[in-house]
């Protein structure tokens, strides 16, 4: 696969489809996070129907997104988004509510509000927090992209492990999984890893 060419296509192509709805789950997790923390209502609210859709496994969105989208591209993405948003929301909301009292009644005495309250105070504070969320958002993103391109033709991962067990090609099943997994672990290594832990040591709750 890697000689012929299928395995850096199908790479290529899943990891394009991931950067955009990890892309946009992370747009629309950390804002949704902050507001579950900071605004009393939206928390009575929203949270409980949060928690129940983080509750529902990502493909359970495929059937909905492909009626909406169509066999697309579209459809995955918002697979994607499905599967890790609402991760992304959860973490983010943790995070600032664990935020030392002290800091958020110092930033109201200096009269510090508004934009610049959620982005020199609140999110500076819950930074190693919020580095866990984006951690967590991937690895769920990562799972519901390769569930959804097994179930139709999609030209990426998944549909290359779906093609290897159709065909009973036990290498190509097994070749694909090794893939996922170093693409995984690569990317944990390499980016989380290096900003998770750069980020605890600037905020001091790492060694140096």
């Amino acid at each position: 696969m890697a000689r012929d060419g299928r395995l850096l296509h199908a790479v290529l192509t899943s990891l394009g489809r991931l950067g955009r709805g990890y892309g946009i789950s992370v747009l629309v997790g950390i804002p949704l996070g902050v507001a579950l923390a900071r605004i009393p209502l939206m928390r009575t609210l929203l949270r409980p129907l949060v928690v129940g859709l983080q509750a529902l496994p990502s493909i359970c969105w495929l059937p909905l997104a492909l009626l909406w989208f169509g066999l697309s591209d579209t459809a995955i993405v918002f697979v994607v988004v499905m599967g890790s948003v609402l991760a992304i929301a959860i973490a983010t909301e943790d995070a600032v509510l664990g935020i030392d009292p002290i800091l958020l009644r110092a930033a109201a005495t200096f009269g510090i509000k508004g934009l610049r309250h959620a982005g020199g105070v609140l999110l500076p504070a819950a930074m190693p927090g919020v580095v866990t969320a984006l951690k967590l958002g991937w690895s769920f993103a990562w799972r519901a992209l390769l569930a959804g391109e097994m179930l139709f033709v999609s030209g990426g991962l998944g549909q290359l492990l779906q093609v290897g067990r159709e065909l009973m090609d036990i290498p190509q099943v097994v070749g694909v999984m090794i893939a996922i997994i170093l693409i995984g672990v690569l990317i944990d290594r390499v980016l989380f890893r290096t900003v998770e832990f750069r980020v605890r040591r600037r905020w001091g709750v790492a060694m140096a």
